[in-house]
């Protein structure tokens, strides 16, 4: 290579980084939006560009101090809604020539954490502040005054992610309530997907949830709880964390999607599958929701405390009745909603969805239609159309656990009692299915499954139609 060849390589190898230099120093703090979750308090610094930052903590006051590198403040903060957050105030200046410095005072001990996000169809570059409650002061919040959100609706109570429910066994007697966690989707700084007129997928969701819970509230035997109770990101494997607390029997998560095409429509069940999406559709959703655990900065999950082939061991067994059950109540639901509004698919659907990777609980993800079709994101506006949606995944549920009562529960007395029928089924034979593994879905004999069919062998063909015994009684082991 020639003299002049090198020159100009290296002038221009110097233009680039002069000009990289000059975005990351032009970039700067545009505003700042706060949410208030159960356990966290979260702000989001809207950017021009990305940029570098550091985050330290300082006392006699506390404070945190975010200095954000080749920055300026583009404008002065909007006033946020700080009560009952433990944060007293927000401040920010120039530092020095080539530092923004961001001061937020606090009046109760927090653990800080901060990432950066790249633009996405709602927001350009964002700066993450989550500022995490100190345990003790959590507890102290939840017999207090509800938390403040940049939302009407907001939790009553914190939530610890690393506390699980220890479920005892059940007492003869006890009429216990069957739990169902309802969990509406994104949330927060995530807005789902997003459709004509800026319908979000997250407002959609969460008013169907509140009125699935309302509904199902409503049924005796029956408690709904919801996951997200307001407009606050809670991590996906979090989610699951938190129903498991509240000791459901069911995870129902509330979508309802967008798809790279404005046609595509109808509603969907899906459960999870480990050997692959289902279809090129179940495969784009499940791969689409699970980006959006990034918002929450996860990515990183130590399971240095588990011996590895216990842990998997443990876990094949546990979800395969999890799976088993998912089927079921999926198809149930489905079923009834096939009766208020059109389908995408006539069966449940498998993919690989992080928030139903839970092994000890059975778990379905509703996509209620597709938000980027016009026609569908008019009508899920709609409160007629969101309690027609809620009504049919309520007769699902109601359906699935009068079939499969979990011991100990008021609904099982009431079946064990004769005062709720225990009726024959019918289940169409799908690809993969075996009339050993049906015989374990639904809880009966091998025998008895072949006796109720006139099998003289346990061969079945794909579309055949089973007729499914009535079960035992719930209270048996």
């Amino acid at each position: 290579m020639g003299l002049g060849m090198r020159m100009r390589a290296l002038v221009s190898g110097l233009a680039l980084m002069l000009a990289a230099m000059q975005v990351l120093a032009a970039s700067d703090v545009q505003s700042v939006r706060l949410w208030r979750a159960p356990d966290n308090t979260r702000l989001v610094f809207d950017l021009s560009g990305p940029v570098q930052h550091k985050v330290f903590t300082l006392t006699a006051p506390d404070r945190i101090v975010i200095d954000v590198d080749g920055a300026n403040l583009a404008k002065p903060f909007d006033q946020l809604p700080l009560q009952n957050t433990p944060i007293s105030g927000l401040r920010a200046a120039k530092y020095d020539a080539d530092t923004l410095r961001v001061v937020i005072d606090l009046s109760s001990e927090v653990s800080p954490k901060s990432f950066t996000l790249t633009p996405n169809q709602q927001y350009g570059h964002r700066l993450v502040v989550d500022l995490f409650d100190n345990a003790a002061d959590a507890a102290a919040a939840s017999t207090a005054n509800v938390p403040a959100t940049a939302t009407p609706s907001t939790p009553t109570a914190p939530v610890s992610p690393t506390l699980s429910a220890i479920k005892l066994p059940p007492l003869p007697s006890s009429k216990r309530d069957i739990v169902v966690a309802i969990d509406a989707g994104h949330g927060g700084e995530d807005p789902g997907a997003i459709g004509p007129g800026k319908i979000y997928e997250k407002t959609v969701v969460l008013a169907l949830a509140k009125e699935l819970q309302r509904q199902i509230n409503a049924d005796k035997g029956f408690r709904a709880e919801l996951v997200r109770t307001g407009d606050y990101f809670i991590p996906l494997r979090k989610r699951t964390e938190i129903a498991r607390k509240k000791g459901a029997d069911l995870f129902v998560s509330i979508h309802a999607d967008a798809a790279p095409r404005s046609s595509a429509y109808g509603a969907s069940v899906f459960a999870l599958s480990d050997r692959g999406a289902t279809s090129e559709t179940a495969r784009w959703l499940a791969d689409s929701e699970n980006r959006s655990d990034l918002i929450g900065g996860a990515g990183n999950v130590s399971l240095g405390d588990k011996d590895q082939m216990l842990a998997g061991v443990l876990l094949d067994l546990s979800m395969t009745a999890s799976l088993s059950s998912s089927l079921n109540v999926g198809q149930k639901v489905l079923s009834n909603m096939g009766r208020i509004t059109p389908l995408h698919k006539r069966r449940v659907e498998q993919a690989g969805f992080m928030v139903l990777k839970s092994p000890d609980i059975p778990s379905i993800l509703v996509e209620t239609g597709f938000i980027s079709n016009p026609s569908e994101a008019r009508k899920l506006q709609t409160a007629a159309h969101q309690q027609a949606l809620a009504r049919s995944i309520h007769s699902g549920v109601r359906q699935f656990f009068h079939e499969n009562p979990p011991p100990g529960t008021y609904v099982a007395w009431m079946r064990d009692s004769g005062k709720i029928a225990s009726v024959a089924r019918e289940h169409v034979v799908r690809s993969g299915e075996s009339l050993a593994l049906l015989a374990e879905r639904y809880q009966i004999s091998l025998p008895a499954l072949r006796s109720a069919n006139s099998l003289k062998s346990d061969v079945i063909k794909v579309g055949q139609t089973l007729n499914i015994p009535a079960t035992t009684l719930a209270s048996q082991p």
